[in-house]
């Protein structure tokens, strides 16, 4: 890893959490942490550029097929991957297959690239996060080994106390909030070598009054209704959430804030 580095180009390959969902923009767009960290690398690199190939709702087969040879083709600096999760949230998942798959797409993209990014994605605390916590282990396991074998970065975000609190996740409970995704932006930037811009990333946030049990129950059925019974209709139909949606740039051109 060097210190303060220079990098003029980064494509970003993975799901919804790197598409940014839920860090909303005013037009209804999506930004993330990847388009946070891509602003702070165009504001030391002029000319920078950017993609990012990520979809909501993608499984690991699907990045493969998708995304990872036209980022292998982009010939960008750095390559950030996260994927597999998706797959470790439902309810048969063949944990041989997403490593054989993981291992494919490292093995595409480390030689591509100057730097191949991967991670230990975020999770909240919550029943949801203990029911699949094995896989998600097993799915670690995998980046870390091939992180080993392919000299790539690892961002820890797992491990990270502030990204496991509620409040930093959506009423969906599946996906980072603006303050959320800002915290990822730093890990990576931080990770990348670059001068730590918020030393405390990893600091969980104040502690707060516990909400009541009202309105614990009020949440739970308002995500029960909006978000849980829609996710279980589209695992039952074999449909998903980012059928038929392109990725939101496909790209590798100059950055331009979408906040703007």
């Amino acid at each position: 890893m060097q210190t303060n580095p220079t990098y003029s180009s980064l494509v970003a390959v993975g799901d919804s959490f790197t598409e940014g969902m839920s860090d909303l923009l005013p037009d209804g767009s999506y930004r993330g942490w990847a388009d946070v960290l891509a602003g702070r690398m165009a504001a030391r690199t002029p000319g920078f550029r950017y993609a990012n190939l990520a979809v909501r709702g993608k499984l690991i087969a699907q990045i493969v097929d998708e995304q990872v040879d036209l980022a292998a083709a982009m010939g960008a600096d750095v390559v950030t991957l996260v994927g597999g999760l998706n797959d470790t949230l439902r309810p048969k998942c063949d944990m041989g297959r997403v490593r054989e798959l993981l291992t494919e797409a490292v093995e595409r993209l480390a030689p591509s690239c100057k730097q191949l990014v991967l991670m230990r994605s975020p999770g909240r605390q919550g029943p949801v996060l203990e029911r699949f916590r094995p896989r998600m282990e097993e799915l670690f396991a995998c980046v870390d080994d091939l992180a080993a074998r392919h000299g790539a970065l690892i961002v820890d975000l797992y491990g990270a106390p502030s990204l496991a609190d509620p409040r930093l996740w959506d009423v969906d409970r599946l996906h980072l909030t603006a303050e959320g995704h800002r915290r990822v932006a730093e890990a990576v930037w931080q990770t990348l070598g670059y001068e730590a811009e918020d030393t405390e990333w990893r600091t969980p946030l104040p502690p707060t009054a516990p909400p009541t049990w009202l309105a614990r129950r009020t949440a739970d059925v308002r995500f029960t209704r909006q978000h849980l019974l829609p996710w279980i209709g589209r695992r039952l139909t074999g449909r998903s959430s980012g059928d038929g949606r392109p990725a939101k740039r496909p790209d590798l051109l100059p950055y331009e804030d979408p906040a703007v």
